[in-house]
């Protein structure tokens, strides 16, 4: 790419300097000659810091937000508002645009977005369409899987799985769409076929400040995909799927209103005499054309509103209902997601990925339905996130668990007792006392293991908040961790 032909791309006033780019990227790392390094002013970190380094390392040139600066070390500087919006266009533009021969589709939400994109993936793939996912639980592609650093990868890597997925026969592409994602552009270039949103509550607020600002960045997307994509001749799906039991619903119809399903009550898909136990549920899926009974593996109402939602996006694009039906049946469990944990024990251990009070309210819920004894939750809270979520997670316990141990979740560089002293107000304040309705325990560990030494027949437990994440972040550093392991070890102790 020239830089002509970059400054056309985002539409900015030409240059008087010439050169070529094959690369991009916002590490000073992976520059090599004839890149483009974009300097990427973050929370931790300035990239112009390491402009000159890329620069001597090959960079044509720089791209950055900060006005006045005509050229580094030499090499041009080039203005640009949105830094990382720059780095997913141009990226996808150097990648030939791989999303334009592939059906995308975007799940943003606060919850549910791991699951339904299971769920679509398993659908489509259950069809004989390939499909790659990618999200939360990693970057799965039909000849490879990477663990995933973020939801919604940044620009130059997103760019390159797609191309991945492109020459390895995909036909779809399913990916979590994430708020930072979208207000940040890293998803610019993708010409997105299909949007659907899960659902909208209190999480990231550390980074959004307001639910506004949080609701308008998932809007986005579904503002992306009527701008770009009005198909006359109906070549290529552009629709949106909206879960019509949230309180926002009507903004995202709004959106798009030409071309959205809505899922849930009152929506055009929707479940039935639904009934859930500790093996699922069963529930006839009702869409505009016909019914059909499923049985569903996923535990909890939740999951049956994340497989509505993987219906919806399925159904809009002409998947048969029996093959969504197939689809949904065949997919027996979500790493990490109300996922059980032993078996052949007088008690139940569930491990759920729940860091929300709304997840959390959900986990409970379903747990409680299928729980005869008493319902005893693992959690804690997040450290450097949103504080404003942590007295109402407390309060959630509070309400719906027999008895709740809080612990570290991954504190990151806060102290781990002050975010506990945040949750406690919540349970405090629903007149739970510490002792008697909850107990504090700092070491995730030694949580778990209370929390198994002190359930009794029939009782449930929920170790909620990490789900299927195999570490913990304590201070800045990474160390490893999987909640299954360790209450597979305790289980094993109070065996032998």
């Amino acid at each position: 790419m020239t830089l002509d032909e970059l400054t056309a791309l985002l539409s900015i006033p030409s240059l008087s300097a010439n050169g070529d780019f094959d690369s991009i990227t916002e590490d000073s790392r992976k520059v090599r000659t004839a890149s483009l390094f974009v300097a990427i002013d973050g929370n931790k970190s300035d990239g112009h810091d390491f402009a000159e380094e890329a620069v001597a390392k090959g960079a044509v040139a720089v791209l950055g937000n900060k006005a006045g600066i005509r050229e580094i070390a030499g090499s041009p500087y080039i203005y640009y508002d949105r830094p990382r919006r720059a780095v997913g266009l141009i990226a996808q533009a150097l990648a030939g645009f791989p999303s334009r021969d592939l059906c995308v589709i975007g799940v943003t939400g606060t919850n549910g977005k791991t699951s339904t994109c299971c769920l679509v993936r398993q659908i489509l793939n259950h069809t004989g369409f390939s499909c790659a996912n990618i999200g939360t639980l990693g970057y799965d592609l039909p000849q490879s899987q990477t663990a995933a650093s973020h939801t919604t990868p940044f620009g130059e890597e997103l760019a390159s799985l797609l191309a991945r997925a492109k020459e390895q026969a995909c036909t779809h592409v399913v990916m979590e769409t994430s708020s930072h994602a979208l207000e940040q552009g890293r998803v610019a270039g993708i010409e997105f076929n299909i949007g659907a949103f899960t659902n909208l509550t209190q999480d990231h607020l550390d980074y959004h400040e307001t639910m506004e600002s949080y609701r308008d960045a998932k809007l986005l997307l579904f503002e992306e995909l009527r701008r770009n994509h009005q198909d006359p001749e109906g070549k290529r799906p552009c629709f949106t799927v909206v879960n019509r039991e949230d309180p926002t619903a009507q903004d995202f119809i709004n959106a798009f209103p030409e071309g959205c399903i809505t899922f849930g009550k009152g929506g055009m898909v929707k479940a039935r005499h639904l009934t859930v136990d500790i093996q699922g549920a069963a529930f006839t899926l009702v869409t505009p054309e016909a019914s059909a009974a499923v049985k569903l593996s996923l535990i909890g109402k939740h999951n049956v509103q994340n497989a509505l939602c993987a219906a919806a996006i399925c159904h809009g694009a002409g998947i048969p209902l029996e093959k969504i039906v197939s689809g949904l049946e065949s997919l027996k469990s979500v790493p990490g997601r109300m996922e059980t944990v032993g078996t052949g024990h007088s008690f139940q251990v569930v491990v759920d990925y729940a860091h929300t009070d709304d997840g959390l309210r959900n986990a409970l819920q379903a747990a409680r339905a299928v729980c005869p004894g008493k319902l005893i939750v693992v959690f804690g809270c997040g450290g450097d996130r949103d504080k404003g979520k942590r007295p109402k997670m407390g309060a959630v316990a509070a309400e719906l668990a027999d008895f709740a141990i809080l612990t570290s979740d991954n504190p990151r560089t806060e102290e781990p007792c002050r975010i506990l002293l945040d949750v406690e107000v919540g349970l405090q304040r629903k007149q739970k006392y510490k002792g008697d309705d909850y107990w504090v325990i700092e070491s995730r560990l030694e949580a778990i293991e209370a929390a198994i030494s002190l359930a009794r027949p029939g009782d449930l437990i929920l170790i909620a908040g990490k789900g299927h994440e195999d570490y913990q972040i304590i201070g800045t550093e990474r160390r490893h961790f999987d909640d299954r392991e360790v209450a597979l070890a305790a289980l094993k102790a109070l065996s032998s």
